[in-house]
């Protein structure tokens, strides 16, 4: 099941393919080494995206990935049952658009919003708060063992991503902390739930927010009250820095709903949605790359139509009729060249 998933949509990719010739053997062996703890991860591929802002992705190999996907399928649904209903982040039938589609309702119940997000969020990720975490709900020393090496793999991978901050109580060899979970791995997704989790439940429960939600770094807390969203970011601040994160202090502000909401690449008013500015503006670039690609013969016409099909799904969930007609009907494809 877990080769199943890794390679689902990339079994033309050289190593899904690779993997899955002799696949029996190779899943046997990887077993083996599971069961003898003799596991080690391999080293990461890295390359940088901007989409829309720069990210460092490192790239686990195929074998590892399938790993990810095993201990993901035992433990995931231990912790889902765990999270609140309002995180929606890599989760079965959550996702940004139903976040959007939540935040919006929010919006229309409540005159003020606070929405914050987290400075550098996987590289601040400190490994001893995770291990404890996840140590007070795992027992079973296999796994706990198999979780230890996947996060050992990653130590450093960030390093030169994250800026450092001291902590109340921390000293000069605090910098030596580990920290940052690799972007692009299926656990570093999941283990920055898991990790977000005790906030969501601080939010909710001791701060009395009714309504909250959080898309991976990004959290949003609506009320009728200026005042006590303002002391609830106070509280936010103090309850981060016991995981050893922070926010963006400019950028956290109390606003008022009908202002507009900046949310997942949107901005999200009560009774209507417009996309950013910028994620217009990467498209075009990204399309202007890809019709380049398909005009050498680079890509094929599949790869090119499934690049626009993917960004017309996406910026429908704004008020995006026109803009679409408009970029769409601008487009000029010419047909490969001729070998």
């Amino acid at each position: 099941m877990a080769f199943r998933r890794a390679a689902k949509g990339k079994r033309g990719q050289h190593p899904a393919s690779h993997f899955e010739h002799r696949v029996a053997d190779r899943l046997a062996a990887l077993q083996h080494d599971l069961h003898t703890q003799t596991y080690q991860p391999g080293p990461y591929t890295h390359f940088y995206i901007n989409e829309p802002k720069q990210r460092k992705i490192s790239a686990a190999p195929f074998r590892d990935r399938v790993v990810h996907h095993a201990l993901c399928n035992i433990i995931e649904p231990y912790f889902d049952q765990r999270f609140i209903p309002d995180s929606y982040a890599n989760r079965i039938g959550k996702g940004t658009h139903r976040a959007i589609d939540r935040l919006q309702a929010f919006s229309r119940a409540y005159a003020y919003v606070l929405r914050a997000d987290i400075v550098k969020h996987f590289p601040s990720l400190d490994h001893a708060v995770l291990r404890d975490t996840l140590g007070q709900a795992l027992d079973d020393p296999r796994i706990l063992w198999l979780i230890e090496r996947i996060l050992a793999s990653g130590v450093g991978v960030l390093d030169d991503e994250y800026r450092m901050v001291y902590f109340a109580g921390d000293d000069l060899f605090a910098v030596n902390r580990p920290r940052g979970l690799p972007i692009g791995n299926l656990t570093s997704q999941f283990w920055s739930n898991v990790y977000m989790n005790p906030l969501d439940w601080f939010v909710v429960r001791e701060l009395g927010c009714s309504a909250y939600l959080r898309y991976v770094d990004d959290f949003a807390l609506f009320s009728n009250s200026k005042r006590q969203l303002n002391r609830w970011k106070q509280r936010l601040t103090e309850r981060l820095a016991h995981l050893r994160l922070t926010i963006h202090e400019t950028e956290a502000q109390v606003i008022p709903v009908e202002h507009g909401i900046p949310w997942l690449g949107f901005v999200v008013y009560p009774h209507h949605r417009l996309l950013k500015r910028r994620n217009l503006v990467h498209f075009q670039q990204r399309i202007a790359d890809r019709i380049s690609d398909y005009a050498e013969g680079r890509i094929s016409f599949a790869e090119l139509d499934a690049s626009v099909q993917g960004w017309i799904n996406h910026v429908r969930y704004a008020d995006t009729w026109g803009l679409r007609e408009h970029v769409l009907g601008n487009l000029r494809i010419r047909p490969p060249k001729k070998s």
